[in-house]
């Protein structure tokens, strides 16, 4: 029976680093397709950053040319040659009143100027606007993708620890029913050995009390030469080897009586010894699982946070 019990424990021992290495293989595939995930992610983000930088530097090089601003004429290199003489007219623009070449009153385009400026204003104003609304669009892109993200990563952890539990409830259910089995079959087993022993005890006792040992009947000293005549050896009298014999297997039967009780003794102690085991061999594994589970989730809140700080950052 101890044998069976072993080889059961063993076998199931076995289903159990079995179950335990098909779930470590399922978090290692598992943490890969993340890693891979987020490698791809990172690639389309840097892809669009970098595309969002080329439309920039392309606008700005079509739509924002140096000669367009309004201080170009500060640092435009061609200026002297550009350069007009100091008067052209009566009616030129760049005479100053410093210059003494035009008074108040004598400035004839001033509402053509003024025109022209408030349209330059209004364009430049639109232009800003249009700028604006860009970046809040490409912004707000950018946000929607990184919240996209992070939701799946989420989901995709949340998965995996759901996956977790049932893989521990699994196993602690076959733990449950294992020993309950073993239980229910070491409870059955104490009883039939229960039984047995009453049985072999109340057999000895009729034994012996049906005996002419005990009985004491007169038959047995009858001697075959006569009734009034009886055997020695057979009567009340016994001599010493007689006795000792008798004491002999008495001290067999209470040293074997022992025994058994010895070896009984030491079956119960290797069964709760095992059961023992099997209790922190699961606590071990249970707190294996929960260190494992909170390493995870350490990694994916650093992924996390390594994620936020390089957005805020760009």
């Amino acid at each position: 029976v101890d044998k069976d019990a072993l080889d059961s424990q063993v076998k199931d021992k076995k289903i159990q680093e079995a179950a335990e290495k098909a779930r470590n293989e399922e978090l290692a595939t598992e943490s890969k397709r993340i890693d891979k995930i987020t490698c791809m992610l990172e690639e389309r983000q840097k892809n669009e950053i970098r595309n969002i930088n080329k439309a920039v530097s392309e606008f700005q090089k079509n739509f924002q040319k140096p000669e367009t601003r309004r201080e170009f004429d500060l640092s435009d290199p061609q200026a002297l040659k550009k350069d007009r003489p100091a008067r052209l007219s009566d009616s030129d623009p760049r005479c100053t009143v410093s210059g003494l070449q035009k008074f108040m009153g004598e400035d004839l385009n001033y509402h053509q100027r003024m025109k022209f400026q408030k349209e330059q204003l209004r364009e430049w104003s639109l232009q800003q606007q249009r700028d604006w609304k860009n970046a809040l669009a490409d912004q707000k892109f950018a946000d929607y993708l990184y919240d996209k993200n992070r939701i799946e990563l989420d989901q995709k952890t949340m998965e995996q620890q759901r996956k977790e539990e049932e893989s521990k409830r699994a196993v602690c259910a076959a733990t449950k029913d294992f020993n309950r089995t073993q239980a229910s079959e070491m409870a059955e087993r104490k009883k039939l050995e229960k039984h047995q022993k009453m049985k072999d005890d109340m057999d000895e006792i009729s034994n012996l009390l049906q005996g002419d040992l005990l009985s004491e009947n007169p038959e047995q000293a009858v001697s075959s030469f006569g009734r009034h005549r009886v055997i020695p050896d057979r009567w009340k009298g016994m001599n010493r080897d007689q006795l000792m014999a008798i004491r002999d297997s008495q001290q067999q039967q209470v040293l074997e009586k022992l025994r058994l009780k010895e070896e009984e003794h030491q079956r119960d102690a290797e069964w709760d010894r095992q059961c023992l085991q099997a209790a922190r061999a699961q606590l071990i594994l249970e707190r294996h699982q929960q260190r494992q589970s909170r390493e995870c989730r350490r990694a994916l809140d650093r992924i996390n946070t390594e994620l936020s700080r390089e957005q805020k950052s760009k």
